[in-house]
């Protein structure tokens, strides 16, 4: 992720955009750079169902990052199909998903 990171920093946006990523950070990471948001949308959360050009809200001190869309939107989105999950070969990895999705 230093690459994408590096780029907003170098078009002095870093104080201006943040990053919201499945991926992990360096300690390299300059600005707002969220990561590892995956669980959160492999169980049908409102994080997978964010279209492009939309606006979000991040309220670092309350930890929240809010969808800046209608309630009624937010509802019709909430109830359309989960994502199918692709089939894991490792143990491990089977055992963390598990973990963070209840069937």
């Amino acid at each position: 992720m230093l690459y994408p990171t590096a780029s907003i920093s170098a078009l002095k946006l870093d104080k201006d955009v943040a990053l919201i990523t499945d991926g992990r950070f360096s300690g390299a990471t300059k600005g707002l750079s969220i990561g590892h948001v995956e669980p959160e949308s492999a169980i049908g959360g409102l994080i997978g169902k964010v279209k492009d050009g939309e606006k979000i809200k991040i309220d670092l001190e309350n930890k929240t990052i809010d969808l800046l869309i209608s309630e009624d939107e937010i509802q019709k989105r909430l109830e359309e199909p989960k994502p199918e999950l692709k089939k894991i070969d490792s143990k491990v990895l089977e055992n963390y998903r598990s973990s963070i999705i209840k069937k």
